[in-house]
């Protein structure tokens, strides 16, 4: 008994010990990485910029303690405003002499995501400074953005895909019959395809029509980008997509004018200490995306201009299944909370809102265009929208004074649709629940899980999405300056790209966020000014002690959208449907393109 008693009371200690060591390891680690985060970077001479294109590039990225904690980098997401505020401090910085392109399996949330990426090296290229590229592989979309690049190097063994984009839907209607369950729908819009996921095992017509008309539209803007690049021409890019070159010999990649050189890994230092002109001897000084955060910028000169990031679905509460679904949310009260804010800081004379988003519930959209109109009355705003700014994405956009579009944004989508569960088959089907009912009005039993909707619930239902639908055309009648007649004309939740959108006046200019910025000085009347960014990123601590913070789950999401692929996103909105705003001004729910 004594040998027992002493053996659990040393595995105890040992416990405890165990927990107090890697405690203290876990607080000197927490307070290393907060030093880093905030300790400034001093660039070396005849330094060379490396771009790591590998992961999920969206809007920004928060730092994620936990994974930084356990040495697994930053949650997998890169940041875009990061990413392009590197380049640009570099393109300033003579200490840089060029940027060396690591390309991976590099993805991001939206083809125009992409274009605002390449459009900041091309401006990082008016410098006079050179751009390199290599790759074992290329995907698709890491070549778009390493076409830029002066060389273009590969893997002798390696490879380049290139085999044009499709579009793949995926449809849930038989699966969720299976359970006993299918989705009631009411919408407004012929082109309002969201629900189909749900509701068709395939595309309808009109959805057909639009997702052909933004695809071939994004697949020519890039194939003119490499063929202004790399002087191909527009046929013969297109003639080896059909061929899917991807599986030829890598010297044809030479022949064909895709890339410059086969180099094997080891031989890529030769090439850059070459274009650096120092000695083979010589280590190469290099500067990262994250280090280059921490590179002073120059001074703050002027008034200040407020860019305000909106990306995400918008929903009404942030609850934690939908956080599941999306690492970053628009919800309606905080954001209309912040543009009050702006709309009384007497610092900020005009505010960007950097929209990013496919939309989500009518009701927080509703509330984020009302605290819009109300920052306009005291100052100008102008949106920047980002991969999509397309239904509730839209309606809280068109109020600002001026809109500014990348050529391949997804916009427009001017449509409501409702969609409501049933799961009376699922209960009194597959799992032999019985209902009996008392009611003292006919539509007592109105929402009951017991049956569907009847036809009279469906017509109060149907009035209900198109008055919906009717406010969301006056925002945008109001706010575009046209007539109803005119909007209807362009509306119907029709998607259209950016390129498009200008030329029925949803969309004032082409461009990204420097000409939003540029825009919004313009009708501030100023001379001097530089901008700030909001809401204010959370600082690695602040993460740490807020219990309610979603960036620790960040990781792990990351790792699931990974594994689950193309499944990820339609399984989960089937989990989290429960969570959602019924009423919905959103684009389809998953734009599966590749």
């Amino acid at each position: 008994m004594k040998d027992f008693l002493k053996n659990v009371l040393a595995t105890v200690v040992g416990i405890l010990i165990f927990i107090m060591v890697m405690g203290i390891i876990g607080a000197m680690s927490l307070v290393g990485m907060v030093a880093a985060s905030s300790a400034t970077t001093d660039v070396k001479d005849n330094s060379v910029l490396v771009m790591n294109l590998n992961g999920l590039m969206s809007e920004r990225n928060e730092e994620d303690p936990t994974a930084m904690l356990f040495g697994l980098g930053k949650g997998g997401v890169m940041g875009l405003d990061d990413v392009v505020n590197a380049i640009k401090k570099s393109k300033d910085n003579d200490k840089i002499k060029g940027i060396y392109i690591e390309a991976g399996r590099f993805a991001s949330d939206a083809p125009a995501t992409t274009l605002a990426l390449r459009k900041a090296l091309l401006d990082f290229k008016k410098s006079g400074k050179w751009i390199v590229a290599y790759g074992d592989n290329y995907t698709q979309n890491t070549y778009y953005l390493a076409s830029v690049a002066d060389k273009i190097w590969l893997n002798p063994q390696g490879m380049l895909d290139w085999h044009g984009m499709v579009s793949e839907g995926m449809y849930l209607k038989d699966a969720m019959e299976k359970f006993g369950v299918r989705m009631q729908v009411a919408k407004v819009g012929s082109y309002k395809s969201a629900p189909e996921m749900f509701t068709s095992n395939q595309m309808s017509e009109p959805n057909r029509e639009q997702i052909t008309a933004y695809l071939t539209g994004v697949w020519d803007n890039m194939l003119t980008d490499i063929s202004n690049s790399r002087k191909i021409s527009k046929d013969s890019l297109n003639a080896y997509a059909d061929r899917v070159i991807t599986f030829e010999d890598p010297q044809n990649l030479i022949k064909y004018k895709f890339v410059d050189k086969l180099l094997y890994t080891d031989e890529i230092k030769g090439e850059v200490k070459k274009l650096l002109k120092i000695d083979e001897g010589k280590d190469i000084n290099q500067v990262s995306i994250e280090q280059m955060q921490n590179v002073k910028s120059k001074g703050n000169n002027g008034e200040q201009i407020a860019v305000y990031y909106a990306y995400g679905d918008i929903v009404d509460e942030a609850t934690a299944n939908l956080m599941s679904l999306n690492s970053h949310l628009i919800v309606g009260k905080d954001v209309s909370r912040d543009l009050e804010q702006l709309a009384a800081d007497e610092s900020v004379k005009a505010v960007v809102l950097r929209v990013n988003s496919g939309g989500g519930s009518a009701y927080a959209s509703e509330q984020i265009w009302n605290a819009v109109k109300k920052l306009k009355a005291k100052k100008p705003i102008v949106v920047s929208m980002g991969g999509m700014a397309a239904s509730g994405g839209y309606y809280i956009s068109c109020e600002a004074n001026w809109i500014v579009a990348e050529p391949t944004t997804l916009t427009g989508s001017i449509g409501i649709f409702g969609m409501f569960p049933d799961f009376s088959n699922l209960l009194t089907q597959k799992l032999g629940v019985k209902f009996d009912e008392v009611k003292t009005n006919k539509n007592s039993g109105f929402g009951t899980l017991s049956r569907p909707f009847t036809e009279d619930e469906m017509s109060y239902l149907n009035m209900y999405i198109e008055r919906g639908y009717q406010l969301f055309r006056k925002r945008v009648a109001d706010g575009r300056k046209q007539s109803v007649d005119a909007i209807e004309k362009v509306a119907q939740g029709h998607v259209w790209l950016g390129k498009d959108a200008i030329k029925i006046k949803l969309v004032d200019e082409l461009g990204g966020l420097d000409e939003a910025v540029k825009k919004a000085a313009q009708l501030a009347k100023l001379d001097e000014y530089y901008t700030s960014p909001y809401p204010a990123k959370a600082s690695i601590m602040e993460q740490l002690m807020n219990k309610t913070s979603n960036v620790s789950g960040n990781y792990l999401d990351a790792h699931l959208r990974n594994t689950l692929g193309a499944y990820y996103e339609p399984f989960m909105l089937m989990k989290t449907i429960g969570e959602q705003n019924a009423i919905q001004a959103r684009v389809p729910f998953y734009l599966n393109i590749k």
